[in-house]
């Protein structure tokens, strides 16, 4: 049986799709693999180029007679490119995507933008003949071509802009001089610096005892021979920035590269200052703002070695480093991690990956770790590193739980508790500042009773059902339904339904409660804009502002120092998305908002308000006790069936026919069936939370697994099957692993 092999030739190119089918002779049967670097005759003439090899397969494309030999393997194949060819291969085999959907997400693309360069004028000739000239451009009264020619003796290279603009000389004089052969036009390619022009403040960091611990515990793990991930537990405040940058430090000593992955464009000006003052230019950032240029400009540096660190989210994970020291993902449990377009690929895993294909190490660091990666580290798979105090012995905030159920008992409509309203007077007066947080996860799914908290949940899931606008309630799970309640199941209270006031509305009671307050809000409306994100956070920082209101962007990662007080304003909305990870979200960004307080020299206060003040979740936020929220949580994961103790696949079938959709669910779902593993669990058909979108209607079937292996293998089936099946031809299938938001 033949071997062929399908190759892409230019690798910067927009088509990443353009590939070419070759022969793989039988002396590279062998050796031959994903990623490397062929020669291969190219066109008639068949002149010999350099491609990658991106698959290989035994169906010829065309006729075999016409396909052309691969000629040799290339010595030179180690090249990052290659590397970013055999993560891309991964990725498909590990999420189901197409090779190109992946390329195109691993590879930086040289989209058709302007290409910058500097341009600096060289005199040619000898300084007696120029002077000559000079005399000729005077006689003859060539009033611009002698100013140039004099500037140039004086100093023999000039930049072009100075020469247009200071001199004021027109680009047609120089283009004269150049065909007179008086100068040369040098052109250098340079590249958009998005951190140019900042300034920088060297600083000089002591690590506390129990981050040098940390940092000699990931150095000795660097050394064995097969080093482990590391986790980084730290108490919100107890300086994991600091651990970064000293492991950071020790790569760039030893010639490496390290990239950076935060969650929130919102991080990126805080982050990269930090970064700035201890590394200067040799940091650089990506992420949306940034144009097309300014971002293929950045891989290009990090490529040609300009840069020794690149901050970002999670698309930075692809910067072309050739030697990576340091893969470091700061707030790992942030649910941005995981893409939700194809491939649907999680930042840390594909980042293990890629640090095993590039001798790395990955370092994941939070305050309220992923019960994923937390459950990997108590196995031994990764390394566990705790930080359990803050910087400077500080301490954590006092938290106070606000049962708002009494607060609507006490004739209190506000969305501000009357303990929160006084806290906040007190701030004003002392001239300290104060963030609200509206926790908007869920803000108009679930349905619950204001008067004594009940949530109207799922029977057989135990998650709580999304209202629809038809009137009813349904779990987006198993596809239950009960049609919208009146009044409140337990307690009989008209006060039952959805939770609605957004950033705005807040805003307008707050300025309303409090007329001389200064209030910033930061939602999607206000940063939308390139610099919004750094406008609002330097204001804020500068204390231009008293009170900062926003949803989950202003409660990760920032600091600042005169905040002593947070008021978390409905923390129990995320607790029923009708998501299992539900209680886990609440935990993270309420004790991630908490964090924000008494981060200086003064101590700080957290208001956490809730429907339900004795959920564990919220419990363990306000005394900042992971340990406490994760034996919990592991107990309902374990009781049923829910990653991390087992992993779960979902199956979307999108259609603009409702009738095809459905009858390509129970196809799979019948297939699946025929010769199922026992333990495999199915559930589905169902309509997923949002069951059609633009006239595309969808339906999902869930498969619970203790093994991912076994869900990858049984995906592959089902996509073999789609293949020769008539009831796929108008549906669309994606597939999602232990998926973080659902469909």
């Amino acid at each position: 049986m033949k071997l062929y092999a399908n190759i892409i030739i230019d690798i910067s190119h927009e088509k990443l799709d353009k590939t070419f089918q070759y022969e793989v002779p039988e002396h590279l049967r062998d050796s031959l693999r994903i990623g490397m670097l062929v020669v291969v005759p190219f066109g008639n003439g068949g002149r010999r180029i350099k491609g990658y090899v991106i698959e290989l397969t035994e169906e010829p494309e065309f006729d075999p007679a016409r396909i052309k030999e691969i000629i040799k393997i290339d010595a030179d194949g180690t090249r990052i490119e290659s590397q970013l060819i055999v993560l891309a291969a991964w990725m498909r085999r590990t999420y189901g995507a197409t090779m190109n959907q992946c390329l195109k997400t691993v590879i930086p693309i040289k989209h058709k933008t302007a290409v910058k360069e500097r341009k600096i004028l060289h005199l040619q000739l000898e300084e007696s003949v120029a002077r000559e000239q000079l005399l000729e451009y005077k006689r003859k009264r060539y009033t611009a071509r002698e100013r140039l020619l004099a500037a140039l003796i004086e100093n023999p290279a000039l930049e072009y802009e100075v020469v247009t603009g200071k001199l004021n000389v027109s680009s047609s004089v120089i283009r004269t001089l150049e065909e007179q052969c008086v100068l040369t036009v040098e052109r250098v390619r340079t590249y958009r610096n998005p951190v140019q022009g900042l300034t920088r403040k060297e600083t000089k960091i002591t690590l506390n005892p129990m981050q040098q611990q940390a940092v000699e515990a990931i150095r000795q793990n660097a050394k064995m021979p097969e080093p482990k991930t590391c986790l980084i537990h730290g108490v919100t405040g107890s300086g994991k920035t600091e651990v970064y940058m000293e492991l950071i430090a020790d790569a760039i000593r030893e010639g490496k590269q390290s990239i950076v992955l935060i969650p929130e464009i919102a991080l990126t000006y805080q982050t990269v200052m930090r970064f700035y003052h201890r590394f200067g230019e040799r940091v650089s950032i990506l992420n949306s703002k940034m144009s097309a240029g300014e971002r293929y400009d950045q891989f290009e540096r990090a490529k040609n070695g300009e840069l020794d660190v690149m901050i970002g989210p999670r698309s930075a994970l692809f910067t072309p480093f050739p030697r990576l020291g340091y893969i470091i993902i700061d707030e790992e449990h942030e649910s941005s991690y995981k893409s939700e377009t194809m491939p649907r690929y999680h930042a840390r895993e594909t980042a293990i990956e890629r640090a095993k294909l590039s001798g790395g190490i990955v370092v994941l660091g939070s305050a309220t770790p992923a019960v994923e990666s937390y459950y990997r580290a108590e196995s031994g798979e990764y390394l566990l590193v705790e930080l359990s105090q803050r910087v400077r012995e500080k301490l954590l905030p006092t938290c106070y739980i606000e049962d708002l159920r009494k607060e609507l008992a006490a004739h209190n409509y506000s969305i501000l508790s009357r303990r929160l309203q006084g806290l906040m007077e007190e701030r004003l007066l002392r001239g300290e500042q104060t963030m609200l947080f509206l926790n908007r996860r869920g803000m108009s799914g679930f349905v619950s009773c204001r008067s004594c908290g009940y949530v109207v949940k799922c029977p057989h899931c135990d998650v709580s059902l999304s209202a629809h606008n038809n009137g009813m309630l349904k779990c987006h799970y198993c596809g239950y339904e009960q049609p919208m309640v009146k009044t409140c199941p337990s307690c009989g209270s008209p006060y039952i339904g959805g939770f609605k006031a957004g950033t705005q509305k807040i805003e307008l009671m707050v300025q309303k409660r409090f007329p001389n307050a200064r209030i910033l809000r930061m939602d999607m409306d206000t940063t939308r804009n390139k610099e919004g994100y750094e406008k609002i956070l330097s204001a804020f920082a500068n204390q231009e502002a008293d009170i900062l209101i926003g949803t989950q962007m202003i409660v990760k990662g920032h600091d600042f120092p005169n905040v002593t007080l947070v008021g978390v304003l409905a923390a129990d909305l995320s607790l029923y998305t009708g998501d299992y990870r539900a209680a886990e979200r609440t935990f993270q960004l309420v004790t991630q908002a908490a964090g924000r307080a008494g981060r200086g020299e003064k101590p700080g206060e957290a208001v956490i308000q809730t429907y339900q003040p004795e959920h564990y979740s919220v419990v363990a936020a306000a005394a900042q006790d992971y340990i406490a929220f994760y034996e919990q949580e592991m107990m309902y994961r374990k009781m049923l069936r829910y990653p991390p103790v087992w992993n779960m696949m979902v199956a979307l079938a999108a259609s603009s026919s409702e009738e095809c959709a459905k009858a390509a669910a129970e196809a799979i779902v019948g297939l699946t069936e025929k010769d199922a593993d026992e333990k495999l669990l199915l559930i589905g058909p169902t309509e997923p939370a949002v069951a059609k979108v633009s006239d595309i209607y969808r339906q999902v079937v869930y498969f619970k697994y203790d093994g991912y292996e076994y869900l990858t293998e049984l995906r592959s089936r089902i996509e073999a099957f789609m293949e020769n099946s008539p009831v796929f031809r108008d549906v669309m299938i994606q597939f999602d692993f232990n998926p973080m938001n659902g469909f």
